[in-house]
């Protein structure tokens, strides 16, 4: 019988053994596969992403053992020490995200993306007040989800428990390296982040104060990872690292996403490319149509939750009022032919051609189309939604119901902005992600959704007969 080939992460962590750089007396899980910082791979000389990556991912998994027995009380404090660590060393961030926001520009990259980009004294306030927001927050862990007693004395519960160890590939987004960590931490969990070569500089300033902070109260500074010294490659191996990674969450652009996705063989959720929707009915008030599309619009263009697509329902009388609101605020109208004509001279518009209905533009862009029915608007968001957030301005409570019935997308709204579509503003304290899928999770991704369940039975030597 042929001898099956040792790991190239056991060779790895034979060699580091042998020069002393790691202890021999700690296996981790899979036999001699032994959590390998990186640190001590780059001392030996060892050049293996995979196995570095894996070594990481051992270490991560060691870190949420150790997070799962934490109780609130301790986990609360590494979010309050987190939130203090930031605001302390903001000019150590905010130096490093020049740094990043520099070399952007210089490799033109889009202002939507320099706008994810960029950290501000009042982004990192508000980091730090997400975070003092969370630990107010209840523990998600040991919430009892169902019990009962059953007729032969079996006492049930299903209560959430920690995923394990969540990996996260992101972009040019320093703000979710936060996110994650802070959630994580709250839900009991160990996180791996890969946050792109874009925010490089700002991702390690922010690990490092991160894992500083977790230490000075005695919480496991490895439940706070990253593999972007590693690079592309490094982020492969992530995908690739089944029953090290218990799932991956990627958040992004849909190129990022669909990547991810195709590649990953550990679990994945796929989290939200916007391509949102506002249905204008014919009874919506003009005051409400333009305050909500202007926010909607404008307020931060770059982000998944802002609207992409307008319908005008025929019998509006409004438009004419909101086109020109969304042109002085300086967005750019791709309008179908009977948009163009309903719409008076003066007000600039560009056609818009089939690709405009599939856009995610993440600027001051808006498509917009004119529909003759409510049948025919959710026809259209059938199409082309993403299912991520679609809004209708009415006042007609009978098309309100019909479209939060018909409309099959993670977040469905009422007469307000499609802004509201985050872990934040939706009492969430933040989110990892926005997830547009049906499994485990969907919609603005919290503390329970980083939990999985487990069933507790207690019996008293019953046997199944």
């Amino acid at each position: 019988m042929t001898e099956a080939p040792t790991p190239r992460s056991a060779v790895l962590a034979d060699k580091l053994i042998a020069e002393g750089l790691i202890p021999a007396d700690e296996p981790a899980e899979g036999g001699r596969e032994v959590p390998v910082s990186p640190e001590a791979a780059e001392a030996s000389g060892v050049v293996d992403v995979e196995a570095a990556v894996h070594a990481i991912a051992d270490r991560s998994r060691h870190a949420a053992r150790r997070m799962a027995r934490a109780n609130r009380a301790w986990k609360d404090r590494g979010l309050r020490a987190i939130g203090a660590a930031l605001l302390e060393g903001s000019r150590q961030i905010l130096a490093a995200n020049a740094k990043d926001v520099s070399a952007g520009r210089a490799n033109g990259t889009s202002a939507a993306m320099l706008d994810r980009l960029t950290l501000t004294d009042a982004r990192i306030k508000a980091l730090a007040a997400a975070l003092e927001n969370l630990a107010t927050l209840p523990d998600p862990v040991g919430n009892v989800m169902r019990g009962q007693t059953l007729p032969n004395g079996l006492r049930l519960r299903q209560i959430n428990v920690p995923m394990g160890v969540v990996a996260a590939i992101y972009e040019a987004r320093p703000n979710v390296t936060v996110d994650i960590a802070g959630l994580g931490l709250k839900s009991g969990n160990a996180v791996i982040l890969r946050g792109g070569t874009a925010a490089a500089a700002t991702n390690a300033a922010l690990v490092t104060i991160l894992r500083d902070a977790l230490e000075s109260v005695g919480l496991p500074a490895d439940a706070v990872q990253t593999v972007d010294q590693y690079g592309r490659e490094g982020a492969n191996a992530l995908m690739r690292a089944r029953g090290r990674v218990d799932v991956l969450i990627p958040r992004g652009g849909r190129e990022l996403i669909q990547s991810v996705v195709a590649n990953a063989s550990v679990p994945v959720i796929e989290t939200g490319e916007g391509n949102v929707h506002i249905f204008l009915d014919a009874s919506a008030n003009e005051d409400m149509a333009v305050e909500i599309l202007l926010n909607s619009k404008t307020q931060r263009p770059s982000v998944c939750n802002t609207v992409e697509t307008l319908l005008v329902h025929s019998g509006s009388t409004v438009l004419p009022a909101v086109a020109a609101a969304l042109r002085a605020a300086g967005v750019t109208l791709h309008t179908d032919e009977r948009i163009r004509k309903a719409l008076p001279a003066s007000i600039e518009t560009v056609p818009a051609t089939k690709e405009d209905w599939a856009t995610e533009y993440m600027d001051l862009d808006l498509a917009v189309a004119m529909v003759d029915s409510l049948d025919e608007a959710v026809r259209h968001i059938r199409a082309w939604s993403t299912g991520h957030t679609e809004a209708i301005l009415t006042n007609d409570l009978a098309n309100a119901e019909r479209f939060i019935a018909e409309v099959d997308s993670a977040a469905v709204i009422v007469n307000a902005s499609t802004r509201f579509t985050d872990g934040g503003e939706l009492g969430l304290g933040a989110e990892v992600g926005i997830s547009t899928q049906k499994l485990h999770a969907r919609g603005p991704m919290g503390l329970t959704e980083l939990t999985t369940t487990k069933w507790i039975v207690q019996g008293e030597g019953q046997i199944r007969a």
